[in-house]
């Protein structure tokens, strides 16, 4: 027996869709303006993950010019079918609905065949017995939008040689009269019916998952009497864990049932970290999932019947094969650049980055002085990883021998473009900044002359919830509280990453050095 402890994946990683594949599972998730696009994760005993790749790694696959923080690339869904696996996928802000597809899920993954007439957010696949796919999507209601959320969810059968669907039908627009948002759809086939499980309430406070049945697949769908089957909104504004919602289920070889949801775990009612990916159990009663029977919400942990795995110890996995490039999710991190031929996949940017902003050269990682900051829409020089925990200390280690007046380079807790908490080196002195709707206001300083050593500059933020503290060296430069890097503060639907940055401030420069990068949970 294995015991996974929620969440199972900590931190930003949204819109969880995850497939079977005999004995092996694969996760995916949202991006939105992050590149590479489409994080994807590998399993054997759904408690132990390892991130073997990113769906879309190429500029090709994932146009992203202009878009914001929360725009990009939308609740995507990964199937498996005769040997070969699908990611469909919504690019918001370039193209809509699109599919990839890839014989080996490490990659590599297909340019996006985007679907002509394919309108609308959240599509997903399934392919059904009879050899036949189909697209199940959302948009607005066809007879006009009544109130914002009024959208309607669809069904249509894809050609997947050309790349099109076929007849649009509009099969349900919700279990509850006047719902909002109903989304993320999946169809399962199973006790001799049809299922769709969607979302609906929106992905926040109202969050939940939904269920109704066919025994055709155009319908009509009924409502499962008992739903949502399950959602945290009737538990209080203070429940450690909310948001539930955007569910995807599997069956193990041993005929277990489970699904993945997202779900946050705020702080005093601000959530910084994000959405992030849960796991719970369920089980049929009347030909209806019961989700965690007896219990009706999400647990802490979740027994399941399959072997421990350890992507560490075993020889076949990726972690092993690439030598530990890529870091598991949720461990301490610690990033010697000078010893790094490549950065693991972990590693997020922004948007369409051009090719020549970073490089590892066996110095350390260079980033480019570009024009951008940290608060333009566009693509910064910035590499970042995910915060994953509520207490943590992030440090960095920067050769500030090449910044010149008017560079800045350094530490950023990033929520998005107009809110982050930064410890930069500007060639004078050490600033903590935070930044509030775009304003910036500085915490606290320290000459350059007294942090610097051998030309190395140690930078230091440290998360204490929703305090944060800046050093530079042993300089204590201040703190801040940063319940304002949270989504209920900054909206939008991302999480808060944590990275290196640089910036010209208006002009474009060469490249400032950093030796070292840590990530330490407290």
């Amino acid at each position: 027996m294995t015991k996974a402890i929620n969440p199972i994946m900590p931190g930003f990683y949204p819109d969880p869709s995850i497939c079977a594949v005999g004995e092996d599972y694969y996760l995916c998730n949202s991006t939105f303006s992050y590149v590479p696009g489409l994080s994807l994760m590998h399993s054997k005993d759904l408690a132990h993950w390892e991130q073997i790749g990113n769906v879309l790694t190429r500029h090709s696959q994932i146009p992203l010019e202009g878009a914001d923080h929360s725009q990009g690339l939308f609740a995507p869904t990964i199937r498996y079918n005769n040997g070969i696996f699908y990611v469909i996928c919504t690019n918001v802000t370039h193209g809509g609905n699109f599919i990839v597809t890839a014989e080996n899920p490490e990659g590599p993954w297909s340019e996006p065949h985007y679907l002509e007439d394919a309108d609308g957010i959240d599509p997903s696949l399934f392919f059904d017995e009879n050899g036949k796919c189909y697209y199940i999507g959302t948009h607005p209601n066809p007879d006009g939008v009544k109130y914002n959320g009024d959208w309607f969810i669809y069904i249509a059968e894809v050609d997947l040689e050309n790349w099109k669907i076929g007849e649009k039908k509009n099969v349900w627009n919700g279990a509850l009269k006047g719902c909002i948002w109903p989304e993320g759809p999946h169809i399962y086939k199973e006790n001799g019916y049809y299922y769709i499980m969607h979302a609906e309430g929106g992905t926040g406070p109202e969050h939940s998952v939904m269920i109704c049945r066919s025994k055709d697949i155009w319908g009509p769908y009924v409502g499962n009497p008992k739903n949502p089957i399950l959602t945290h909104r009737h538990l209080g504004k203070d429940y450690p864990i909310k948001y539930v919602g955007h569910g995807d289920i599997i069956k193990t070889p041993n005929d277990e049932w489970f699904m993945t949801v997202l779900a946050v775990r705020p702080l005093e009612r601000f959530t910084t970290m994000g959405r992030e990916t849960f796991l719970c159990k369920f089980i049929w009663e009347d030909d209806w999932p019961v989700v965690n029977p007896g219990v009706g919400m999400l647990t802490d942990t979740v027994e399941i019947n399959l072997p421990e795995w350890f992507p560490e110890k075993d020889a076949t996995s990726y972690t092993s094969r690439t030598n530990g490039k890529t870091t598991l999710p949720g461990t301490d991190k610690d990033y010697v650049f000078a010893n790094m031929k490549e950065l693991g996949d972990e590693f997020l940017f922004l948007r369409n980055y051009p090719a020549d902003m970073y490089q590892l050269d066996g110095e350390g990682l260079k980033l480019k002085i570009q024009a951008d900051d940290i608060k333009a829409v566009a693509s910064p020089s910035f590499v970042a990883i995910r915060q994953q925990h509520h207490y943590f200390e992030s440090t960095a280690e920067l050769d500030v021998s090449a910044l010149k007046v008017n560079e800045s380079a350094g530490l950023v807790l990033l929520q998005n473009n107009l809110y982050n908490l930064r410890v930069e080196v500007d060639g004078a002195k050490c600033n903590m900044i935070i930044c509030k709707n775009g304003e910036d206001k500085v915490v606290g300083s320290a000459p350059l002359s007294n942090i610097i050593k051998d030309g190395i500059v140690k930078l230091i933020i440290k998360v204490e919830g929703l305090n944060t503290k800046g050093y530079a060296g042993d300089e204590y430069l201040g703190e801040a509280e940063v319940s304002n890097l949270s989504t209920e503060v900054a909206g939008g639907f991302v999480g808060c990453c944590i990275g290196l940055y640089a910036s010209g401030n208006g002009t474009d420069g060469e490249y400032v050095t950093f030796k070292e990068f840590t990530y330490k949970k407290n």
